[in-house]
């Protein structure tokens, strides 16, 4: 039985698109890799984030270290980013019928608590970051220990394969959404237990 429903940020609750790709274009002027155009996001989106480094000629390692930069960009610019249409409702409802709700991300702690203040979201209990794009299946593991979870009793959901790859490593049930990062192809590779195109298929799911 589920007890939490989890959520990814970016891409999953917040359209924050515009907000990332200037973020990074003013990293890329600053340490000379390859600028987002408008031409590249849709080919962008159908990559792996190693293939999208390489086609930006930014070198995987360096991305920890610029991640303080970005996070900083990202924030200034918050009141750029919104919520996807149905997720307050969503989010809102899930609570009513009795579900916690926290939140696993790549972003940072300070920018999405934030957010959720600045938007009176008060529904979510947890919010939990990993500063390695590749980690989420280590935070996924603390938050069931430190909860005492059964894997049973979460349900992740998220727009990247990276998301979906966490959660099988994590053993937890994952719903991939179709407006976020990555295209429909990509999150097939994995085999979500769910794909859905709008907030209120989550519900049901659920």
């Amino acid at each position: 039985m589920i007890k939490y429903v989890v959520f990814d940020f970016d891409g999953t609750l917040v359209d924050s698109k515009d907000v990332a790709i200037s973020a990074i274009n003013q990293l890329a002027e600053k340490h000379k890799f390859k600028k987002i155009l408008e031409k590249d996001i849709q080919y962008l989106r159908s990559l792996s984030i190693p293939e999208r480094c390489n086609y930006l000629g930014l070198p995987m390692y360096k991305i920890p270290f610029l991640a303080v930069d970005f996070y900083s960009l990202y924030r200034h610019a918050m009141k750029n980013v919104v919520l996807f249409d149905g997720i307050k409702e969503l989010l809102n409802e899930l609570n009513n019928k009795g579900y916690h709700l926290a939140i696993i991300s790549s972003n940072s702690e300070k920018n999405i608590k934030e957010f959720l203040e600045n938007n009176q979201i008060n529904t979510i209990e947890e919010v939990l970051c990993s500063d390695n794009l590749f980690g989420k299946d280590r935070i996924i593991k603390k938050f069931l220990k430190t909860n005492k979870l059964e894997t049973a009793e979460v349900i992740y959901i998220g727009d990247e394969l990276r998301d979906i790859i966490a959660c099988k490593k994590s053993d937890i049930k994952v719903i991939w959404v179709g407006w976020g990062y990555d295209i429909i192809e990509n999150a097939r590779q994995e085999s979500p237990d769910h794909m859905v195109n709008s907030p209120n298929e989550i519900l049901k799911i659920v």
